[in-house]
């Protein structure tokens, strides 16, 4: 959606113009009791809570700067918003869009030699240059965790016996593929575009017409079966019964990758490090609770994104502090052992 047009808030039910007074954050949505005034349609409880978030962050911040540096307390509030704004989309769609990421790895570039004091720099220079080394950083850590596990976890292989039913669907341009009882987005299995999901079919049929027993692989846009190559944009339902399945797996994706280099360009490489240590820590930590808790189907859906906005925010409010904390630590450990 455009951010001009339209140019207010409206219901996303009835599509009715929020007047100015029911769109005070948190207060409106309060005396309106979550509920829009048109047409009666909840309003989503994520709105308030995005407020609230945003409210207590940019507070947050500064408290921890202050109100000398107006300029770096702005570019601190711009890079808050980025990461509220990725952790939301990407609890909810699994991306990071590339207006957050690309756009912050060009909107920190752009900042870092304008306002030096983000990485602690005294010259433009020095500030720009410590931007580059952290969007590079960034970028190319997570990358090579990308690659290496792509190559060492790159499929994932199941056998049907007896077999089992697949029904592929397409709707607009949205596709989905329910397995055995378990729905997959079509998008999620395509990362990088040249992925491949392979199967071995029984029997089925595609729009109705019966095709016979082979390999079949799917790519984005086509099915080949049968020494035949189907266009998926113009299939609207595909029914198999298989005995085997190879689905593409990544480790990560390439919106983690790039939104680790949007928080290099802005806090430097020193916060990339610690901003993956943190996020790992927090994700494993989260991992255990689910299954400590007996909800183990809650850690499957959760995407990196929010971890890496953690870090980040962790590294922004307390990471030079943390990292000297950890440091003692292991010197006093050292020392005993």
């Amino acid at each position: 959606m455009s951010v001009n047009q339209p140019r207010r808030s409206f219901c996303p039910a009835c599509e009715r113009l929020i007047p100015w007074h029911q769109n005070v954050p948190v207060l409106s949505w309060l005396f309106l009791r979550g509920k829009c005034s048109g047409c009666g349609s909840p309003i989503a409880t994520r709105y308030v809570i995005v407020e609230l978030l945003t409210a207590a962050l940019f507070a947050s911040v500064t408290l921890k700067l202050g109100t000398s540096n107006f300029p770096l307390q702005a570019a601190c509030w711009l890079l808050v918003s980025l990461l509220i704004v990725a952790t939301f989309v990407d609890l909810e769609h699994l991306i990071i869009p590339d207006e957050v990421t690309w756009g912050g790895v060009m909107a920190g570039l752009v900042l870092s030699p304008l306002i030096p004091a983000l990485h602690g720099a005294q010259s433009p220079l020095a500030g720009f240059v410590q931007s580059a080394f952290g969007a590079a950083g960034g970028y190319g850590l997570l990358w090579a965790v990308a690659e290496v596990g792509r190559i060492a976890f790159g499929t994932r292989t199941h056998d049907f016996d007896p077999p089992t039913s697949l029904v592929w669907t397409r709707s607009g341009d949205e596709a989905q593929m329910i397995v055995d009882g378990e729905t997959l987005q079509w998008g999620e299995l395509f990362v990088r575009g040249s992925e491949k999901v392979v199967m071995q079919v029984i029997s089925g049929e595609v729009d109705g017409n019966l095709k016979s027993s082979g390999r079949a692989v799917w790519k984005f846009e086509r099915l080949e079966l049968e020494g035949s190559a189907l266009d998926l944009n113009i299939v609207e339902r595909v029914e198999f019964k298989i005995s085997a399945l190879t689905l593409p797996r990544e480790v990560m994706g390439f919106g983690d990758v790039k939104f680790l280099a949007a928080i290099g360009a802005f806090l430097g490489w020193k916060s990339v490090l610690f901003t993956v240590l943190a996020a790992s820590v927090c994700g494993a930590t989260f991992g255990v609770l689910t299954l400590l808790l007996g909800k183990r189907e809650w850690s499957a859906r959760i995407p990196f994104g929010p971890f890496l906005a953690l870090g980040a925010l962790l590294w922004m409010m307390r990471g030079p502090e943390l990292l000297q904390a950890y440091w003692q630590w292991t010197l006093h450990l050292a020392a005993q052992g």
